[in-house]
């Protein structure tokens, strides 16, 4: 069942987004080389909880971590580890979710560590437009369909393919809520948007092909060639005008 979120829900999500982005933008400080993705999960966990929240990811399904790092051919939920040093040319995703007064922001963007090739350089640009060509879509009387297909119209024009196996979501009360999200089109409409919808589009672009398989460790998701993918987030207000993304501040990315 879809959410429709009323002007209190929706003050409460650009708190907890506001809290979110300022966490993903303290992890983003620490993307360079020599720094383990345990750091960056702990910057990212100690500003969470610096602003009253709680990390969304933390126990969520039994993730041990309070964000996702994912480094070069991995897509999404790669988890934090002390072994895990950045290297110049990596490029590293980072997805963060923070909870607060009952609600939820969801948030991420990839990161470049050091000198990187042209092609990581020109899937992470990719990945970010791939978001707000679909978020422009993002208004009352569309329908989700035509946020995924501005998605995947994108990545292909620019020689990239999109991941088919991990969507975008709603975002509210609980961290995942219906409708999902493709970054593809499946031929279908999707969902009508309507004014207090809350979606968290999140573009998963892939160099090569978008399959995809989980490592044996339950949860990092990496692109089955070894392409390398980028991710980029933002939790999205539908309203009666433009879209309002709720994780987006000035200092953001």
């Amino acid at each position: 069942m879809i959410s429709i979120k009323s002007g209190r829900e929706a003050e409460a999500m650009r708190k907890a987004g506001r809290i979110a982005a300022l966490a993903l933008i303290e992890g983003g400080k620490l993307a360079r080389p020599g720094v383990s993705t345990k750091q960056i999960d702990d910057a990212i966990r100690r500003s969470i909880r610096r602003h009253g929240a709680s990390p969304s990811f933390l126990g969520y399904r039994g993730f041990p971590a309070s964000s996702n790092t994912s480094v070069n051919e991995e897509v999404i939920h790669g988890i934090p580890s002390r072994r895990r040093v950045l290297r110049s040319g990596d490029i590293v995703s980072i997805d963060v979710g923070a909870y607060f007064e009952g609600f939820h922001g969801d948030t991420a963007a990839t990161f470049a560590v050091g000198e990187i090739s042209e092609e990581a350089r020109r899937l992470i640009e990719t990945a970010r437009e791939c978001f707000y060509r679909g978020a422009a879509q993002a208004v009352s009387g569309a329908r989700v369909s035509d946020i995924s297909a501005a998605i995947q119209s994108f990545a292909r024009e620019n020689g990239f393919d999109v991941v088919r196996d991990w969507t975008g979501h709603g975002v509210g009360r609980q961290l995942h809520e219906d409708p999902e999200v493709p970054n593809f089109s499946e031929g279908k409409r999707g969902a009508r948007l309507l004014p207090g919808m809350t979606l968290a589009i999140e573009p998963m672009v892939a160099a090569g092909g978008g399959e995809t398989e989980v490592l044996r460790d339950g949860w990092t998701v990496v692109t089955t060639d070894g392409s390398l993918a980028a991710h980029y987030e933002h939790t999205v207000l539908v309203t009666k005008a433009e879209p309002e993304l709720l994780t987006k501040i000035e200092e953001s990315v």
